[in-house]
């Protein structure tokens, strides 16, 4: 089977592997492994199943090699022998790449552990069974105890490997099933409906033995203090969180998460983990303490089990899956109320597009629709004869729609109709009293409608089972102002134009500053629609109106540019990069995948020519800082100009300055002023990222220069 050259060499090297695998399981922790071998241990788990088929099938040759039939059998005999041998040599060499694997960052615990000895243990004893089968003491007993050994260690390190790569129990997952459902009335936002996203999509690679990114999402701590790329989410802003930026990446990126080959998050976890992150996450949080027609709420009340107070017993057929598939777009949602629910919610957005057709094609469900948002749509009073067909409706929302009170009385046919919201719409008390037949009402939401508070109190005394929300308060508490909307789509500009901010609700008051400061309620400058902007200008906004909390603070910059170049060219820097994104007036977000940002480890030479010239007094670079992603501003940007390439003089240089370890992630303009007044008609900027990097800086890594605009002034 083997030749006696080939076989001497391989058992030779079966010897050698085994001292060296000894050697590393016990001087290993001392060890440093040298970057060039990570790749050796990273092909662990692509040979590590040649050498368990290849020792299961030699074990069971030996278990049954004293049998009388085989015994005398040269073919048997020697088979046994060759898949012995290999078997023990590629379990050698697959048991070292995976200790060099374990050294990498991210793989710890008790797991890794019992990993590690299980399969050197696999090793060890198989090549004991291959070097004393011949010896004279050998006999059928020894052979089966080594091959039942050998058995039990393939089966244990192939168990505790699938528990590092995929978790823990994930051999006897499919037959654990968990019927427990938590009631919605004590279930927790984070404990019951997010904590399982992560146990089932992320925990494998995020534990306590497996630390990879050194993020570990077993707890709140470390959820809050993140990985070491950075925090997992910027509470508020999901746009620009960490976990949702990897999750929105191509299956094919390196970076994508989670990785290909591994179950990848619903559409429905995804959105969860939006809506969470974007809500502030509260770690005690109740689901019920949401809003009822929360976004929120109503896809967490699709995993929970209903409460145990009476729920709505419906007696509609489920609609066709087909059906609510087709219906599902990018301007319309349809899912399900609750698990196995036959009732539907539907929620409308983008009101740019927005027609009462759109209402219209929900008639294939007009019987199991029971909440229907269409807030900020444009809906008129003739589109609620249409929505006054859908007869099982609980729950709608028509805040801030074109609704003026004339079609509310086709809403009186809803005999289930439970919650009405109006808020925002101009109505007067007759046009309410058209709803006020409706039996089942119990909430009717009518804040900044034009009703005087007199009439509401008229209205709640002749309608007690009513509960009014007026505004002002939820629960006995003021509701928190959503932040003023800037108006502007041109953030980068050359000529004055007219600053407009806008709030959806009447009577606020927008304060503003323009130096850097937080707007308070009473020093900063009270918006007014004649403020004209004309230079660079960075403006933080918060809205304010008696009553209520004050909104968060949003900010925009405006970036002044007199001059655009006719070409624009990269002579050294990154390569199939377009140059002309730096003079696209298209400014990038804190995803510095978003396409709009040039980034390079390199030093970056960029040519520009202007077919007339120019007079310059400066150039700006809009440059982004993120640190955790070893993002940092240049350390030095030059300018060189002139009327010909062949005579171009240094006419500026900025060096924004070494970064500290706790600098916050920011996008700034870093201007550059240049020493002349003589027209110019070429430019040359070289950008240097940093080389010499700070001592806290990540060992081994280097740092990045990221611009999305250059600014000509």
């Amino acid at each position: 089977m083997i030749k006696n050259s080939h076989k001497g060499f391989a058992e030779t090297l079966l010897f050698i592997l085994n001292i060296f695998l000894f050697f590393l399981l016990v001087f290993g922790n001392n060890m440093v492994i040298p970057q060039w071998l990570q790749p050796v241990g990273r092909l662990h788990p692509l040979i590590l199943h040649f050498p368990i088929v290849i020792l299961m099938m030699g074990m069971l040759f030996e278990f049954f090699r004293f049998r009388s039939a085989f015994r005398d059998e040269a073919l048997y005999q020697n088979f046994t022998t060759a898949l012995l041998l290999t078997g023990a040599l590629l379990a050698a060499i697959t048991a070292i790449m995976g200790l060099f694997l374990s050294r990498e960052a991210g793989y710890s615990g008790n797991i890794l552990q019992w990993h590690k000895w299980t399969g050197a243990g696999v090793v060890f004893t198989s090549s004991a069974v291959y070097w004393c089968r011949n010896s004279l003491w050998y006999k059928a007993s020894m052979a089966k105890t080594g091959a039942m050994l050998t058995f039990a260690g393939l089966v244990f390190a192939g168990h505790y490997g699938a528990a590092i790569t995929h978790g823990e129990n994930f051999i006897l997952a499919p037959v654990r099933h968990n019927d427990t459902q938590v009631p919605i009335d004590k279930a927790l936002v984070y404990q019951d409906v997010i904590q399982p996203i992560f146990e089932n999509k992320c925990m494998s690679c995020h534990n306590d033995d497996k630390l990879k990114g050194k993020l570990m999402l077993t707890d709140e701590v470390s959820i809050l203090k993140g990985g070491k790329t950075g925090k997992l989410f910027v509470a508020g802003n999901p746009q620009i969180s960490l976990i949702l930026q990897r999750l929105h990446l191509p299956p094919d990126d390196d970076k994508h998460m989670p990785p290909a080959g591994k179950t990848q998050l619903t559409a429905d976890e995804i959105t969860l983990l939006y809506l969470w992150i974007k809500g502030k996450p509260d770690f005690k949080q109740k689901v019920i303490a949401l809003p009822a027609s929360d976004s929120l709420r109503l896809l967490a009340s699709v995993r929970l089990k209903p409460g145990a107070t009476a729920e709505d017993t419906y007696d509609f057929m489920a609609a066709d899956e087909k059906t609510i598939k087709r219906l599902n777009n990018n301007y319309r949602v349809v899912y399900a109320l609750a698990k196995e629910s036959p009732a539907l919610v539907v929620n409308i957005y983008n009101k740019s597009i927005y027609t009462p057709k759109i209402l219209d094609e929900l008639s294939p469900i007009e019987k199991q629709l029971v909440s229907l948002n269409l807030n900020k749509m444009p809906v008129k009073d003739a589109e609620l004869k249409t929505i006054a067909q859908f007869e099982n409706l609980r729950q709608l929302n028509l805040n801030f729609t074109d609704v003026n009170g004339s079609g509310l009385k086709y809403l009186s046919r809803l005999k289930y109709l439970r919650s009405l919201s109006l808020a925002g719409t101009k109505l007067n008390p007759q046009d309410l009293r058209q709803v006020m037949a409706i039996k089942s009402l119990t909430e009717l939401t009518i804040w900044d409608t034009g009703i005087k508070s007199e009439d509401i109190k008229q209205l709640k005394k002749l309608n007690k089972n009513i509960t009014f929300i007026e505004g002002f308060k939820d629960n006995g508490k003021p509701i928190k102002l959503n932040v003023p909307q800037f108006k502007n789509t041109e953030v980068v500009f050359s000529k004055p134009f007219a600053l407009v901010i806008k709030h959806p609700i009447k009577g606020v008051a927008i304060r503003y500053t323009t130096d850097g400061s937080d707007p308070d309620s009473i020093k900063p400058m009270l918006y007014q629609p004649d403020i004209i902007i004309s230079d660079n200008i960075t403006i933080k906004a918060r809205a304010y109106k008696k009553g209520w909390y004050g909104s968060d603070i949003v900010t925009t910059a405006f970036n002044k540019s007199n001059y655009t170049p006719d070409s624009i060219s990269f002579t050294m820097g990154p390569g199939g990069v377009d140059a002309k994104l730096l003079i696209d007036k298209g400014l990038g977000s804190f995803n510095f995948r978003d396409g709009k940002w040039v980034g390079s480890q390199k030093e970056m030479a960029i040519t520009m020519n202007f077919a007339k010239p120019v007079s310059l007094n400066s150039i700006r670079l809009n440059c982004m800082r993120r640190i955790g992603n070893q993002i940092l501003f240049p350390a030095e940007v030059e300018i060189w100009g002139g009327i010909a390439k062949n005579k171009l003089r240094l006419l500026g240089r900025v060096k924004p300055g070494s970064p500290l370890e706790k600098d916050p992630d920011i996008i700034k303009a870093i201007e550059c002023k240049l020493a002349t007044r003589q027209p110019i008609s070429c430019l040359k900027l070289l950008i240097k990222p940093i080389l010499k990097l700070p001592a806290w800086f990540p060992p081994k890594k280097t740092s990045s220069v990221f611009i999305d605009e250059i600014f000509f002034n």
